[in-house]
């Protein structure tokens, strides 16, 4: 008996440590830790004022970017210990340059924290709402903001739920209305690693409205950046460790109904579309080890991929910009706009680049 015990024990510890070296091996793959992408470029300029990071861009049909900075991570490097801001840049402009946001309102902006952000324009006044995802001190809520005159922003509403709790990006559909991705399954770190490492997609997208909060749609891995089609039909989330792009229909009473994933072979960040053809463009890290482990003798480098007729049976997915970290480092988010490509980087510097 006592025999048959210890072999059992053994037996199980065996199984265990299999399962653990299996689920390690598993995690290097999607990390995708060994891949080297080689360069690519494209004819580049830095954008000026931003040394901080350009998490996330989202441009109006006027030719207006809005950028998020100074996003402060506890699993990421930075280069800067200041607050986040918001600039704004004028694409239309000859030269245009990036200018600092002036914030008013009850906002602390001591421990602004900006993320993922969009972008909502209200046809009855034209009116405009900038959304952010902000972490003052690693928390997660939704800032609202009404864009007015040149370079203010007017704070109108935090609005955090439970079921936000771990908010990376999100996209408005209403002046007070958006899907938010939760790139973690709890908020508990010990349960939400646990959930990485046993292979669990517990993530979500959550719909929220002031009438109803409610979890949209579920089962990523990690889901991460979201927007929309320019017909409003479609939203489309960034499940980053799955290496794919997955594309939902809205139907009546904001609900989502799955259509298909789009393999991407990267692990992708935020979500641009290109309002003119629907192209959409997204930022992505080549590998996710030296995004997170930064060495700056092995920096981390910067992927751009394109696809084009997502709505087809077989969408053309190309890369159009790939950097070995020695141009711009953790590339997050590609925003077109007439021939134009702004990257953003989440804590490192921002191109603007000429697409023809």
């Amino acid at each position: 008996m006592a025999a048959m015990k210890k072999l059992l024990i053994a037996a199980a510890v065996a199984a265990l440590a299999a399962f653990i070296g299996h689920r390690f091996l598993k995690l290097k793959e999607l990390s995708l830790a060994s891949r080297e992408v080689p360069v690519k470029h494209l004819n580049c300029q830095y954008l000026k004022n931003i040394d901080c990071g350009a998490e996330d861009i989202t441009i109006l049909r006027d030719g207006l970017a809005f950028i998020s900075t100074g996003l402060k991570h506890p699993a990421l490097h930075s280069f800067c210990d200041a607050p986040g801001k918001v600039y704004i840049l004028d694409l239309l402009h000859p030269r245009p340059t990036p200018v600092e946001l002036q914030i008013k309102g009850d906002l602390d902006l001591s421990t602004f924290n900006p993320h993922g952000i969009s972008v909502y324009t209200d046809e009855a006044d034209d009116s405009v709402y900038l959304f952010v995802v902000n972490h003052p001190d690693q928390k997660s809520q939704v800032e609202i903001f009404h864009f007015v005159q040149d370079d203010t922003l007017v704070h109108l509403k935090t609005i955090t739920h439970p079921l936000l709790h771990s908010v990376n990006d999100i996209v408005a559909v209403g002046v007070e209305s958006f899907y938010a991705t939760n790139d973690r399954s709890t908020p508990n770190d010990v349960l939400n690693s646990l959930a990485i490492i046993l292979g669990y997609a517990w993530c979500e997208v959550v719909y929220y409205s002031p009438a109803e909060v409610r979890v949209a749609a579920d089962g990523f891995a990690t889901s991460n950046g979201i927007n929309i089609s320019p017909d409003k039909r479609y939203i489309y989330v960034a499940d980053i460790f799955d290496h794919e792009i997955d594309v939902f229909e809205r139907r009546e009473g904001e609900r989502l109904v799955y259509v298909k994933s789009v393999a991407v072979g990267s692990l992708c960040d935020n979500i641009e579309v290109d309002q003119r053809t629907g192209d959409v463009w997204l930022g992505c890290h080549p590998n996710a080890m030296k995004f997170l482990k930064y060495n700056p003798e092995d920096p981390p480098g910067s992927e751009v991929i394109l696809i084009k007729n997502i709505h087809s049976e077989q969408p053309v997915v190309s890369q159009e910009y790939t950097d070995n970290g020695h141009e711009i480092m953790g590339s997050s988010v590609a925003a077109p706009y007439e021939g134009k490509l702004l990257i953003g980087t989440v804590f490192h510097r921002a191109l603007r680049c000429d697409l023809r």
